[in-house]
C-alpha cells in the first residue's frame, strides 16, 4: 500500500531556532492545525510516531479520531544537532556550519548526529513500516522526511522543505511520491 510521512504542527519555540531533537511543545494554534491536517488525510490503517511531543500531540488527535492506537518509534525523532539545539541558527558558530556544509553527510561539528547517521536509521525504520497491505501514516519531522526521500534519491532532497503539518505519501516499492 503505502506510507504518508507527516509533518508535525507548528511547535511552540521561536523562529530561527535549531531545536532538532529538544522536545517541544506544540503551540497554541494546535487544534486549527490538527484538525485542517485530519480533513487533509487519506485513509490510514496504522499510525507511528516519532516519541517527541510535538509528533506524538498529532498523531493521538489523529488516533483518537480515527480509532487507531499510536505505535512510538525513536528512529522516527528528528535529528539530534547536539551543541547547537535551542540556539539561533544565525548565532552558530561561521566555521562549523562552513564544517558542515563542505561535508553535509557526515560532518557533525554540533557533536550531534550526522545527516548520514539521520538517514541510515531513517532508512531502516522506512523499510520495517512499510507493510504491503496497510497504509501507514508516520508523524515525524522535515529531517526524517527529508531522509526518506534522501534515501530514495540522492542527499539534493535535504534542500526542499515541507511546512507544519505536511504531508507526502511514498507508494510502496515504487519509490514515488506524491
Amino acid at each position: 500500500m503505502a506510507l504518508t510521512l507527516l509533518r508535525h504542527t507548528t511547535p511552540d519555540v521561536a523562529p530561527g531556532t535549531c531545536y532538532g531533537r529538544t522536545d517541544l511543545a506544540v503551540a497554541t494554534s494546535f487544534a486549527d492545525e490538527a484538525s485542517i491536517v485530519l480533513a487533509g488525510l487519506p485513509r490510514i490503517d496504522r499510525i507511528v510516531s516519532s516519541p517527541l511531543t510535538r509528533c506524538a500531540e498529532l498523531a493521538e488527535f489523529v488516533g483518537e479520531r480515527s480509532g487507531l492506537n499510536i505505535i512510538r518509534d525513536e528512529r522516527l525523532a528528528e535529528m539530534d544537532f547536539g551543541t547547537w539545539e535551542m540556539k539561533p541558527w544565525s548565532e552558530l558558530p561561521r566555521d562549523e556550519l562552513d564544517a558542515w556544509a563542505s561535508d553535509f553527510l557526515h560532518a557533525r561539528p554540533h557533536e550531534g548526529e550526522s545527516v548520514a547517521m539521520l538517514t541510515a536509521r531513517t532508512q531502516n525504520a522506512i523499510a520495517e513500516l512499510n507493510h504491503p497491505s496497510r497504509h501507514t501514516l508516520i508523524v515525524t519531522h522535515a529531517g526524517v522526511i527529508k531522509a526518506a526521500f534522501a534515501a530514495l534519491g540522492g542527499h539534493h532532497h535535504y534542500q526542499s522543505s515541507v511546512a507544519y503539518g505536511g504531508l507526502i505519501t511514498l507508494l510502496e516499492h515504487s519509490g514515488n511520491a506524491t
